[in-house]
């Protein structure tokens, strides 16, 4: 089977915009064709990351008006709706499609209209993830994220300044990130006096409500050197689930939807996490960044956050994890987040991403829906 390539990437202004999801989407599909000197009609599958479109704005088809909006036409459109791990999916859907034969010329746009809802709403909409019977008794991702929290500060005697430092780091390397919502450092104090959300985790545990797009552009590696010498391939990829309901887990401090899709992308790409050069992981809290490294091989069970504590997951660390802030600084557009968790790694591999760039030619990015229900790890390798 023939190597699947990245040949372009884009991604916009995380943050609040005044655009509406298509004008997003739009933009980053037009850029990400721009930045690989592809047209548009030579789209054969064009896919679209999304969780909740109808719900945040009324606004079903969004596939095709997104086709329509390219002049992609006749190429054939599907939305990937995989709630938080949605742009993840759609990378893997993306993958597949190429990986078939079914496609020459695969675009996936990932995106999310959020910031015209209110807190209150948005989180409504995002708690859907839930199971009904943990829903109808108000549980929402955040007092998962709470209740994990101080499970993990319990059981492995973490202090609780750990989980501050990690986004005290990666608001230090949003700064550097162009696209980032957040681009500003903030003090360990900061975060450690912020108010309480979900006891033990304040406001700078959690990563802000966003919108947003990114897309990639995936090709055959031999359709790929037609096109340039700057390429990334798809190494690997792998795909899995959890309980969908969390209390049934045996270790929650453990996401097994994280352990069997990095397996699988471990696997196929015949890598260990010692060949990975850098992670983008889904920090949406804090916690989820100490649970994914140790999930993925980074750390031994329970020393993730010794990890923070030693400067190991720093950009001059044993493992650089999140180089563009994350999340937690980048911002996180549902739909668009997995998406633009690859172009971070797609851009590092590349060599092309400017002040973040580091040394890397492996990089690995793990994209989380609802609270480890359902996962997508990727491994990208450069040419």
């Amino acid at each position: 089977m023939e190597r699947v390539a990245i040949i372009g990437a884009s991604m916009t202004q995380f943050g609040q915009r005044d655009a509406w999801l298509q004008e997003l989407l739009a933009e980053a599909g037009m850029a990400c064709l721009d930045d690989a000197g592809v047209s548009s009609d030579e789209i054969d599958h064009l896919y679209l990351a999304n969780m909740a479109s109808g719900e945040f704005e009324g606004q079903t088809g969004s596939m095709n008006y997104l086709a329509h909006d390219l002049a992609a036409m006749p190429s054939y459109t599907q939305r990937i709706d995989q709630t938080s791990s949605s742009g993840g999916a759609g990378v893997y859907a993306a993958y597949q499609s190429i990986a078939s034969g079914a496609s020459e010329m695969t675009l996936l746009v990932g995106g999310e209209k959020m910031t015209h809802c209110s807190t209150a709403e948005a989180t409504d909409v995002i708690a859907s993830i839930t199971h009904r019977a943990e829903y109808k008794h108000g549980l929402t991702l955040p007092s998962f994220a709470g209740l994990t929290a101080r499970l993990y500060l319990d059981k492995y005697d973490a202090p609780r300044e750990s989980l501050a430092k990690v986004a005290v780091k990666n608001h230090k390397n949003g700064v550097h990130n162009p696209h980032a919502q957040f681009q500003k450092e903030v003090s360990l104090e900061t975060v450690l006096e912020s108010p309480i959300v979900a006891d033990p985790l304040r406001l700078y545990d959690f990563c802000p409500i966003t919108d947003g797009s990114a897309a990639l552009l995936f090709c055959p590696e031999s359709v790929a050197q037609e096109y340039t010498d700057d390429y990334a391939v798809v190494a690997g990829v792998g795909g899995a689930t959890d309980t969908h309901v969390v209390h049934e887990r045996a270790d929650p401090t453990t996401m097994r939807g994280v352990v069997e899709s990095s397996e699988i992308a471990y696997e196929m790409a015949d890598m260990g996490p010692d060949d990975v050069d850098v992670a983008e992981l889904h920090d949406m809290f804090t916690i989820l960044e100490f649970l994914q490294s140790e999930d993925l091989g980074f750390f031994e069970k329970g020393e993730g956050w010794k990890a923070i504590e030693e400067g190991a997951t720093e950009l001059d660390g044993e493992i650089p994890v999140n180089p563009s802030g994350g999340l937690k600084s980048k911002g996180h557009p549902l739909g668009a987040s997995g998406v633009a968790q690859v172009y971070e790694i797609y851009k590092q591999v590349i060599g092309d991403a400017d002040t973040q760039q580091l040394d890397a030619d492996v990089g690995l990015a793990c994209n989380v829906g609802g609270f480890g229900n359902c996962v997508i790890t990727t491994i990208l390798e450069g040419q």
